[in-house]
């Protein structure tokens, strides 16, 4: 879909917040909010022009200061309501450590089946997914989320149907777009961790 085509259509933009030191370095960034990096803010003003010709009906962000600043720099801080479904996965005691890090302790683990200790699991994580997919789904124009990675994976799932242990399959880049869709009024996965022009 190019820009023009998008002035005037419906479907769900979600935007994953630009670059942090945490995510530069792979490290479980929840709800410790680091900001973003100097080459995270200029991607996130890039955004701007691959939102351009959007009319958003709804603005969604997650309380975090790099998702909220994410969708100001981008052009859509004034129009955006918070969210705090929208926060990252609570990653409980792993918090700020790399996966390499948590499988020197314990080397089967994974995030997507086992969640994490004094943290969140994938079915909590789902629960607040379909909170904001039920938000979404009776609008009649389009919508941009401004979240994380791992929360948008588990929405990207949840929007088709899957078990929120899918969203392991959905690769996502700091700074990317998604756009969901309908076809035939099934819900579709229209593009995926886009970094150029949607």
């Amino acid at each position: 879909m190019t820009t023009a085509d998008s002035a005037n259509a419906e479907g769900i933009v979600l935007v994953r917040h630009a670059e942090t030191e945490w995510s530069r370095g792979g490290r479980h960034t929840g709800r410790i909010d680091i900001p973003l990096t100097d080459r995270g803010r200029s991607a996130a003003v890039a955004l701007a022009a691959r939102l351009l010709g959007w009319k958003f009906e709804l603005v969604l962000v997650s309380p975090s200061a790099r998702a909220r600043e994410t969708c100001e720099l981008c052009g859509l801080g004034a129009q955006a309501r918070v969210r705090t479904d929208l926060l990252e996965w609570d990653y409980g005691a792993y918090e700020g450590l790399t996966t390499s890090e948590i499988e020197s302790e314990r080397a089967d683990w994974s995030l997507w089946r086992d969640g994490c200790p004094g943290g969140e699991s994938a079915a909590d994580v789902g629960a607040r997914a379909d909170r904001v997919i039920a938000e979404l789904r009776g609008l009649a124009g389009a919508a941009a989320v401004f979240s994380h990675g791992h929360l948008l994976r588990v929405l990207g799932a949840r929007w088709i149907g899957l078990a929120p242990e899918k969203g392991g399959g959905l690769g996502l880049s700091t700074g990317a777009i998604c756009l969901l869709g309908h076809e035939h009024s099934v819900p579709i996965l229209a593009h995926w961790n886009e970094t150029g022009a949607l």
